[in-house]
């Protein structure tokens, strides 16, 4: 690790800690291994529903970790689990992909919120898995917004490919994170070392969900049709999950959801669009909550 890194590294992990610290700790049944554990910021006395954002594959909620702020400094309420089988949450039972944490999540959600619909955000992973929450629960939503969600059905073949690093000696698995992290994650290479490049470590070594699929097929397009909420999608325009196919996605949403509210791409941001633009992301997030609640109080 270099210099820079660690010194890097010595302030990320101070943000990391304070948001910790500052977190309401939640657990909720998760089959027969555990819980699935929530961290909750912001006033609980907020009028706005609650907020729930579901991190990314091999992640945990350390993927929001440069949102948190900011949308509790705009008045809500937000929500964050480890998903099943990732960070410090227990494996679900009966599978190991996006289809096994929709019971999980549905009782967790009825669980911490009784009969209030959340406003639901799903990044990747978490987008496709959302998208097939709400098909089968759509009474859990007050609206939805997907961020780089995978699944779309429109790019022909994997756009990227990521190189395998467990079998590997510590001292060498540190290059193959910064070339997975620029391969899927991050458009501006110079954001890799420091916190991105922290987190994704720290997350990686705890997913315990090996062999997921769904993400190369089309399960998110065609859980879309189910989903009676307004919808919103949210990308980077470099994401590699689609890169040239990108332009393909709004159409591909337009004809599968049934209230689809907005499209936007973030100029200069790769997959993990929330990381690294911030601020661009927090506005098109902010704007497309707003423009769903409008849409229902008409």
């Amino acid at each position: 690790m270099t210099a820079t890194m660690q010194a890097q590294g010595t302030g990320d992990s101070r943000i990391i800690a304070r948001l910790e610290a500052e977190a309401e700790r939640h657990t909720t049944p998760c089959g027969a291994a555990g819980d699935t554990v929530w961290h909750a910021w912001g006033d609980a006395r907020s009028p706005e529903p609650p907020l729930v954002l579901l991190h990314g594959g091999s992640g945990s909620w350390t993927h929001w970790v440069r949102n948190v702020d900011g949308l509790v400094a705009a008045g809500r309420r937000v929500w964050i689990p480890d998903l099943p089988g990732f960070g410090a949450s227990a494996l679900p039972d009966g599978g190991s992909d996006a289809d096994a944490l929709v019971e999980p999540l549905a009782d967790g959600l009825r669980s911490l919120f009784g009969p209030q619909p959340c406003d639901l955000v799903g990044f990747s992973f978490g987008g496709m898995t959302a998208g097939l929450l709400l098909a089968a629960h759509p009474e859990l939503a007050r609206q939805l917004v997907l961020v780089g969600a995978p699944a779309m059905g429109v790019v022909p073949k994997r756009q990227f490919e990521l190189k395998a690093w467990r079998h590997l000696p510590p001292g060498q698995q540190l290059d193959i994170h910064r070339y997975n992290l620029a391969a899927l994650m991050l458009n501006d290479p110079s954001l890799i070392e420091g916190l991105a490049l922290e987190l994704h470590v720290a997350n990686v070594v705890r997913d315990r969900m090996p062999r997921r699929r769904l993400a190369h097929t089309d399960i998110l397009a065609r859980s879309l049709p189910q989903v009676t909420c307004p919808v919103h999608a949210i990308y980077g325009q470099g994401d590699a999950l689609y890169k040239e196919w990108i332009t393909a996605l709004e159409a591909a949403y337009a004809a599968v959801t049934p209230d689809l509210q907005g499209f936007a791409l973030i100029p200069d941001a790769g997959h993990w669009v929330q990381f690294e633009r911030p601020e661009a992301f927090l506005q098109a997030l902010l704007d497309a909550l707003a423009q769903g609640a409008q849409r229902l109080h008409g």
